[in-house]
């Protein structure tokens, strides 16, 4: 039995509520942040959830406030969970000195070297201890779980449904960091938390987990066609496109002519990605 997270803040949106909390967490050891939006369906029965991963930067609160999910979800009857992106105050030399690695960049890995290793766990956070806090406390149906996530959340996401399809039957990205071994964003985190080397990075890196995983799913990923870190060779989807095609991984990639990187491309095309998981998750 895991302690209640505290209700932080909670505001009525579209007829259901959306709930800022905290808790204690076993696995990174510190506290850490999550929202939830409760459609109205949830006050009366169990119900799917689908967990958004968010980009470097961003906490907890950037989805819900930017991302326009919230209509689209209770429209299907889905609860829509947003973790932070890394742990924060852990006390690590030089945790707040970069945009991209230590605070707001945890990469959705587990670190394995010191110091990040001690409370840098966010692909266990993530995928075992987040997922059963919400099934103990909120009512959700945990045998129908989707994720989904932006950039860096939106490798999160691949890479979770790669390595764990028994644990989702849905998953989408918005502009994901794709094959992040051959990206800077990518070998920044990796040598960082995982050390040099970098056949360990594989356990990370979707182009290369496609080509094993038995997910086999439909997988839809948008990109905006004037994404700077497009253009700039920290995203590379048609790196996981090729892998996807050599092992007949369906999957949908979509170039959005003329958007970015930012939350008004991904609300934009939010409601395909929710009508997307449904379609997995709702009867």
């Amino acid at each position: 039995m895991s302690t209640a997270p505290n209700l932080v803040s909670e505001n009525k949106c579209f007829g259901g509520t959306v709930g800022f909390y905290s808790h204690d967490s076993q696995t990174c050891k510190g506290e850490m942040r999550f929202s939830i939006y409760q459609p109205s369906q949830a006050k009366s029965e169990r119900i799917p959830v689908l967990y958004f991963l968010s980009g470097l930067t961003c906490t907890e609160e950037n989805f819900m406030a930017k991302g326009g999910a919230q209509q689209f979800a209770t429209k299907y009857g889905l609860i829509i969970v947003a973790p932070d992106t890394s742990p924060r105050n852990s006390g690590i030399p030089g945790e707040d000195d970069d945009w991209d690695f230590g605070t707001g960049a945890g990469f959705y890995v587990d670190a394995t070297v010191e110091p990040w290793a001690g409370h840098y766990q966010m692909y266990s956070y993530v995928v075992q201890e987040l997922p059963a806090l919400i099934a103990e406390h909120f009512p959700v149906k945990p045998e129908r779980q989707g994720i989904f996530g932006h950039s860096m959340g939106g490798h999160g996401a691949l890479i979770c449904a790669l390595k764990n399809p028994e644990k989702y039957k849905s998953v989408s990205a918005l502009a994901p960091i794709a094959a992040p071994m051959r990206c800077q964003w990518g070998q920044k985190a990796f040598s960082n938390y995982l050390g040099s080397d970098k056949e360990t990075w594989r356990a990370y890196d979707a182009s290369e987990l496609v080509l094993t995983s038995s997910f086999k799913r439909p997988i839809l990923i948008d990109q905006g066609t004037v994404d700077p870190f497009l253009e700039k060779q920290q995203l590379l989807p048609e790196v996981f496109e090729e892998a996807c095609e050599k092992v007949g991984q369906p999957l949908t990639l979509r170039f959005q002519e003329g958007y970015n990187h930012s939350y008004y491309f991904i609300a934009s095309f939010i409601e395909d990605h929710i009508n997307h998981h449904a379609a997995a998750l709702c009867d």
